[in-house]
């Protein structure tokens, strides 16, 4: 992880598996006035027409992941990456650079006391070199595959193979400096926000006392 410096905010690394809340909790420390900047926001930035990893996407993957108006279609991206092992190494290795860089950008230019960071695959990203401390959401698998099916999967099958396409629980937990437990409900993980709250602004005044 990165060294400390007094002349930036704290950088805070949020992950979490798929399905596990971390947009959620994300929110609830936007609404604290934290700056959060997510890479999964970044990785649609990067993909917008225009931009350079587009016409690596096509020269590799063909016309077949594109909609009618040359758009990127990300459910067909999504159903052909997590199909195929090759084909998701592949589009990490057109996306992976440009979306740290462009989330190293961002985190200069973001003030405030702390700033929060949301990784999805933090444990396999060269930005857990970039961050200073991280924060895992965690939550049950059963709980994550129920999520999925009602928002991104379409079968209890294709949802497992999403799961079992990221790093595992094990291994994020071992990289967790804190935990955010998500199986209950939202007033309770707000209130881990809260109390984490306290601690990174305190951990911030810290890092910044000569």
């Amino acid at each position: 992880m990165a060294n400390s410096s007094d002349t930036r905010p704290l950088r805070i690394g949020l992950t979490g598996g798929i399905a596990s809340g971390k947009s959620t909790v994300a929110e609830l420390f936007a609404e604290l006035g934290i700056p959060v900047i997510d890479t999964d926001i970044i990785a649609r930035d990067v993909v917008e027409p225009g931009q350079p990893a587009l016409a690596e996407i096509r020269e590799r993957f063909g016309e077949g992941v594109f909609d009618a108006e040359g758009r990127l279609d990300r459910a067909m991206m999504r159903k052909l990456i997590f199909a195929d092992d090759k084909a998701r190494r592949d589009l990490e290795a057109i996306l992976h650079p440009r979306i740290g860089a462009e989330t190293q950008k961002r985190s200069r230019e973001a003030a405030g006391p702390y700033q929060v960071i949301v990784v999805p695959l933090l444990t396999e990203s060269a930005l857990l070199d970039f961050v200073d401390r991280v924060l895992v959401v965690d939550c049950d698998e059963e709980l994550q595959v129920q999520r999925l099916l009602a928002r991104d999967a379409e079968t209890t099958e294709q949802a497992r193979r999403i799961l079992a396409a990221q790093a595992d629980r094990g291994e994020r937990l071992s990289i967790a400096d804190d935990v955010i437990d998500n199986n209950g409900d939202l007033r309770s993980t707000r209130r881990s926000v809260i109390e984490l709250d306290r601690l990174y602004r305190r951990l911030a005044r810290q890092q910044r006392r000569p």
